[in-house]
């Protein structure tokens, strides 16, 4: 079986729309006009490669309907069969991929596979992204074969590609073993290991992996940099934190800008607690961006400086960044923080009005958390039930532990109604089911919950305590 073939089996399990297949026809839709061959895209006087210029306007194109055009364009024009070189393949695949359509590059890559191209050392990790996209992970797992195939496996630029796609997908056994094999292993792939274990949340073992990069004679850049410091967050440890800013101002180069690193300190200090080192970074530096500014609002919010975080986003819409769907959960968080209920439905609206931003489950989350902490129980029911998404487990045990704050039965028992369904396995439902109707002094209920229980055989987790040692 082909590589193609194999692929396209992993891309039909991961049940990729059949509508954004990239096709001439589908793509002739969008272009009609203006259109000539290669060979006449250039002016007289100039001398470029016609092809070199269509990937020029492919990195230019800012819009899908755009990149459809031109996709057209090189479709209709035969281009790629002039110029057959991954190159060109590339070029598209990767415009997909910066334009978040995951799928019409993978199919774009099948379409490159039909025309007899085969991949080289940068369509793989390319490819690889979009499968991390759609979470199609039998596809990954084909792309890892076919670059064995093709002699790919240890190019320092698919090795970290698979590695990230292990990771990204859970698989830390295998990315581990992609690592360990190679002993001649580039900076890449360091990068890649730190900052898909960092980001999996195994944060000891992204920083030993940095202790060892130092030990073979590596000199850490802003990716390793920004993959370890927030493992180092994620620690909480200063002592660790205030050692790896030294690595930030040793990995500082000029020819990139040190905002990624300068970023990350920030929030590193932010998790660590230490919003005053946090707010030092900030004033210090020159440029700033959403993610700043961002990571500023959050730190102050996580630590329940409500006031400070809302200082923060008023500094920042004043400066003219626009903030992005991460700032509002920051935004939503101090309000839940600072029991803003006022503010909280202001943001929330003018996340929606002002900026478009559809609100996502973490948002929702927010407002549930923010509307039950202050007892307006039907109130956030109501929010519930206007959700475009399916509810998860958070949000109803969320709005059920507002319900055992304040005793409220008939919410509590719709929202008991909605857990049971989702996970009818959880004994945590019945028990604070049983704890509200006891505040209630409703006795037979709580009899009724516990035979319930036993009916089904759902035991409750019994509760222990362990003795550690601190050493």
């Amino acid at each position: 079986m082909t590589s193609f073939h194999l692929l396209l089996l992993g891309l039909r399990r991961a049940k990729i729309p059949k509508s954004r297949v990239i096709s001439s026809h589908s793509c002739h839709i969008q272009g009609q006009t203006n259109v000539q061959s290669p060979k006449n895209t250039t002016s007289p006087d100039s001398d470029q490669d016609p092809a070199k210029i269509i990937i020029t306007q492919l990195s230019n194109c800012t819009c899908l309907q755009e990149l459809c055009q031109l996709h057209a364009r090189i479709i209709r024009t035969q281009m790629l069969d002039f110029y057959p070189s991954p190159f060109y393949w590339n070029g598209i695949i990767r415009s997909y991929v910066r334009l978040d359509v995951p799928s019409m590059a993978l199919h774009a890559y099948i379409a490159m596979s039909l025309a007899g191209v085969s991949p080289d050392s940068y369509t793989i990790p390319i490819v690889l992204k979009a499968v991390c996209q759609v979470y199609a992970i039998d596809a990954g797992r084909q792309l890892h074969s076919v670059a064995i195939v093709r002699g790919l496996e240890l190019n320092e630029f698919c090795e970290s590609g698979l590695i990230s796609f292990y990771c990204k997908v859970g698989e830390f056994n295998n990315a581990r073993k992609l690592f360990e094999q190679n002993h001649e292993r580039k900076l890449g792939s360091w990068n890649a290991i730190i900052g898909g274990l960092s980001q999996g949340g195994f944060a000891k073992e992204a920083i030993n992996i940095f202790i060892q990069l130092r030990q073979c004679g590596f000199y850490p850049d802003d990716v390793t940099m920004v993959g370890v410091t927030s493992a180092c967050g994620n620690l909480g440890d200063l002592n660790l934190a205030l050692q790896l800013h030294k690595c930030v101002f040793q990995a500082k180069t000029l020819e990139k800008p040190e905002i990624l690193m300068l970023n990350s300190l920030i929030d590193m200090y932010g998790k660590c607690g230490r919003m005053d080192l946090a707010h030092r970074v900030f004033t210090g530096m020159v440029e700033r961006n959403v993610s700043t500014w961002t990571s500023m609002i959050m730190g102050h919010a996580l630590h329940g400086c409500a006031y400070d975080a809302l200082e923060c986003f008023r500094s920042m819409r004043q400066a003219g960044v626009r903030p992005n769907h991460v700032t509002f959960v920051g935004v939503l968080s101090a309000c839940v923080h600072g029991g803003m209920v006022g503010d909280g439905r202001h943001y929330f609206q003018m996340m929606k009005r002002t900026y478009g931003i559809t609100p996502m489950m973490q948002h929702y989350g927010c407002m549930v958390d923010l509307l039950g902490r202050a007892g307006l129980l039907e109130e956030a029911k109501e929010l519930v039930e206007r959700m475009p998404m399916r509810e998860n487990s958070i949000i109803w045990g969320t709005l059920m532990g507002a319900c055992e704050k304040h005793g409220n039965v008939e919410v509590a028992e719709w929202v008991a109604r909605q857990l049971q369904e989702l996970e009818p396995w959880n004994d945590g439902v019945y028990v604070v089911l049983s704890n509200i109707y006891a505040s209630a002094c409703m006795w037979e209920d709580v009899e009724r919950i516990r035979r319930v229980m036993k009916d089904r055989k759902v035991a409750k987790t019994p509760g222990y305590s362990l003795a550690t040692i601190l050493v």
